[in-house]
């Protein structure tokens, strides 16, 4: 019987929880690196003995660590992240233009078939990739230095290259999106980028048809047809059914369409998962209800998921990477909030448990299903 394997990125420290194919017995192990800030714990679909941990902290900054054993032991590889070539600048929020500068990894891509290939995003906006397991990295320019780059923006969380998505098709197809600038394409393994915006629509942008300055939260993909992509954006959940040429709105019959993460499910590419919250100023659920929300058409039509989570008196928020299927039948669904509760469902999100509770503040969430 498979195994499953979830790694979990906190503000405090990073945890492995592993169980057999039931998923209703976890062994928690943690935390490894207490008391720094985990932005995101990702394992390799081509080893599944890798995994890749973003550490950051205001003493040492920003480092990337690297186990080959499953997160027994682990080791700080290379961590030269510089920006090349012309650095210029960008707006700021009010307008102002401010230098380039780099903060911290946000999230690590790696490889779906070479355990050695692995992408990382910045903030500010750029794109990393090593082709050593970790050791040395290069920055992939043209993304940054593309000719809308000036007037990007950060969101109220940074100016963040937060989502990369490798396509299984095309080898050369990369997706990412940052906030706020947007999402973008390359079709050349990150040698040029189009921006991929028509058919959002951001209130704040005076120009309703920027190609830019859109505040995407998070992008997801069903490997079975990677010309369908599904969004969460800042207000409105929107999809695309030609690589992002056009988008759509999505957000049907959901209490509110501000949210962070989307998740698609691993067999059923028209099932897709959000988590609604409040508003962009009120960072927890509708009526303080905590509710995952299920479309099993592709969007517009949506069911609350609630069996098994706290219906009252909840106010926790999930981030964009903190939510994750895996790949047993049924589906496994995965989410962590910020009140450090991790919950799953073995059942396609019919019902809910939580693995573990009260670890610090969850900032990804991310699943293997082991042999």
């Amino acid at each position: 019987m498979s195994s499953v394997r979830v790694l979990v990125g906190t503000r405090k420290g990073a945890f492995i929880l592993t169980a057999d194919g039931r998923r209703d017995d976890w062994k928690v192990d943690g935390p490894h690196f207490g008391g720094w800030e985990i932005y995101h714990l990702a394992g390799s679909p081509a080893d599944p003995n890798r995994l890749f941990a973003s550490q950051s902290g205001g003493w040492f900054g920003q480092l990337i660590q690297r186990s080959d054993d499953g997160g027994q032991t682990w080791t700080a590889v290379g961590n030269d992240f510089t920006y090349e070539g012309a650095v210029g600048e960008h707006l700021w929020y009010d307008g102002t233009p401010r230098p380039w500068e780099f903060k911290r990894i946000w999230h690590i891509e790696p490889s779906r078939d070479d355990p050695d290939t692995v992408y990382a995003g910045a903030e500010d906006a750029a794109l990393y990739l090593s082709t050593d397991g970790g050791q040395k990295w290069k920055e992939l320019t043209a993304l940054r230095t593309h000719p809308t780059g000036p007037s990007w923006q950060p969101g109220a969380g940074g100016m963040c290259l937060h989502t990369i998505i490798l396509d299984p098709v095309n080898k050369d197809r990369i997706y990412v999106a940052i906030s706020a600038a947007g999402a973008f394409r390359s079709d050349d393994a990150g040698e040029s980028w189009l921006p991929i915006n028509k058919g959002l629509r951001s209130g704040e942008i005076p120009d309703q048809d920027s190609e830019v300055g859109h505040c995407v939260h998070h992008i997801t993909q069903h490997p079975s047809r990677p010309d369908t992509l599904f969004m969460q954006k800042h207000w409105d959940v929107l999809r695309t059914d030609d690589a992002g040429a056009n988008w759509r709105e999505v957000s049907g019959s959901l209490p509110s369409d501000f949210g962070f993460p989307i998740a698609v499910h691993a067999h059923e590419p028209e099932t897709i998962y959000v988590v609604p919250i409040t508003s962009d100023s009120q960072h927890f659920p509708p009526e303080g209800k905590l509710r995952v929300y299920r479309s099993r058409t592709g969007g517009d039509e949506w069911e609350p998921l609630t069996a098994g989570l706290p219906q009252s008196n909840c106010y926790v928020n999930v981030y964009r990477d903190a939510m994750a299927v895996d790949t047993l039948d049924p589906c496994g669904i995965y989410f962590g909030t910020t009140g450090g509760q991790v919950y799953h469902s073995a059942d396609n999100g019919d019902t809910w448990a939580p693995i573990v509770r009260d670890l610090p503040a969850v900032l990804s969430v991310e699943v293997q299903a082991l042999p």
